[in-house]
């Protein structure tokens, strides 16, 4: 008979703090926001400290993913940390629903928690109906404000890693990524696309107002499993030490992993020959979702930065490469974003392995060959991330990585 864990009920929803994980430091604190407007009290945790992969190693089987151990290692952290009420504590995660271990974290994290805090609640953050929560309900308002903050953080992104390379005044990329999130965050749920488009300018003129030197900066590009390319914690700083070693990092939105996420049930249907309403609402979702990324990629070009990636682009490099079948994990996307960013100028490819990610590994190391194949200029690199890689073996792979990319540059 299954174990009865803590619920999040209704009444907690007043009464509860939400930890969450930290994973994409700016979309997350634009999700947190659009949560409060809602009505929950949501913190967006920030412990990265070695007591995290400990708390990790105590708690999750040593077999099991990266990403894993470092989510519950970081809520278990966080617990000890005596700073919050553990009778008014509730922890959310992620729940794929997928082919992925990531929907297994949910129940990883109830086990470690069963000893000392079984009266804390975890809520399952999906929408597949994985599993459901009394306290926790999604609302059209709040589905619409997640995905401005997905058009936001995947807009800001992008031009941080454009601008912050090259400013002349030091911090300001930082400063003016601070002063849009703290405009965004009051907006962020209300208004049509006519707002948006609004909120759109304001960060454009923003960044565009930025002195920078002439851009000439070997551009790497950030590829892999979603938590490990994404998460500071998870990838060592991956991000800030490419530029500190005055390099451009390129790292794909999350729309793209949302967009492959829908039409990965719309392949579905046409792979098994079947119809039904998931697949229906998938294609429509998917086209009203490419479109608006198109518009705000135009507006990012007009303002004379790169533009994110076309989705329908990414799905072409998937044909010639894998096969938009290969959906586990990460899957036929990986492979995918290798092709574009070589194919649009970006050759030098950081490919971040979490260890215990099999699917990662066969669409991304195991595919390296194949995207070099098309593109002979493509520079790949594999780092592994595990509790025991060290920050300096890390480092010196890249450091490796970037002095050929500057020999290069000199024949």
């Amino acid at each position: 008979m299954e174990k009865q864990h803590a619920k999040f009920t209704k009444e907690m929803r007043s009464t509860h703090k939400i930890l969450i994980p930290d994973m994409l430091p700016i979309h997350l604190k634009l999700l947190a926001a659009v949560m409060r407007k809602n009505g929950y009290n949501v913190e967006l945790l920030q412990n990265s400290s070695r007591a995290v992969i400990d708390e990790g190693l105590k708690n999750v089987h040593n077999d099991t993913c990266y990403p894993a151990l470092l989510v519950i290692g970081q809520f278990m952290d966080a617990l000890k940390s005596g700073n919050y009420d553990l009778d008014k504590t509730a922890l959310m995660i992620t729940q794929t629903g997928g082919g992925c271990r990531a929907s297994n974290y949910i129940h990883l994290l109830r086990k470690a928690l069963e000893a000392e805090y079984p009266q804390i609640p975890v809520i399952s953050f999906n929408f597949s109906n994985t599993e459901s929560s009394d306290g926790f309900k999604f609302t059209l308002s709040m589905v619409f404000g997640m995905l401005n903050a997905v058009f936001y953080g995947d807009l800001m992104m992008a031009l941080y890693n454009q601008c912050k390379p090259y400013e002349k005044n030091e911090g300001e990329s930082d400063k003016v990524l601070d002063d849009c999130q703290a405009m965004l965050a009051d907006k962020i749920v209300n208004g049509g696309f006519g707002k948006r488009n609004k909120n759109y300018k304001y960060i454009l003129n923003a960044f565009s107002k930025i002195e920078r030197t002439e851009r000439n900066k070997p551009r790497v590009g950030i590829v892999g499993e979603i938590y490990v390319k994404y998460s500071p914690l998870a990838n060592n700083n991956l991000e800030k030490f490419l530029l500190k070693e005055g390099c451009e990092p390129v790292v794909p939105g999350l729309m793209d992993y949302l967009l492959y996420c829908i039409i990965n049930n719309v392949n579905d249907g046409k792979l098994y020959g079947f119809k039904n309403k998931m697949t229906r609402l998938s294609a429509i979702l998917y086209k009203i979702l490419i479109k608006m990324y198109r518009k705000l990629v135009k507006r990012v070009e007009q303002y004379g930065f790169n533009g994110m990636h076309d989705f329908e682009e990414l799905r072409k490099e998937a044909d010639e490469l894998i096969n938009q079948g290969v959906k586990m994990g990460e899957g036929w996307l990986i492979t995918a974003e290798m092709g574009c960013l070589a194919s649009s100028g970006t050759e030098n490819i950081v490919c971040t392995q979490p260890f215990g990610c099999l699917p990662n590994h066969i669409v991304a190391k195991g595919m390296s060959r194949r995207v070099k194949e098309k593109y002979p200029d493509a520079n790949i690199v594999a780092i592994d991330y595990d509790p025991s890689a060290t920050n300096v073996n890390q480092e010196n792979r890249l450091k490796l990585m970037i002095a050929n990319i500057k020999d290069n540059a000199k024949l």
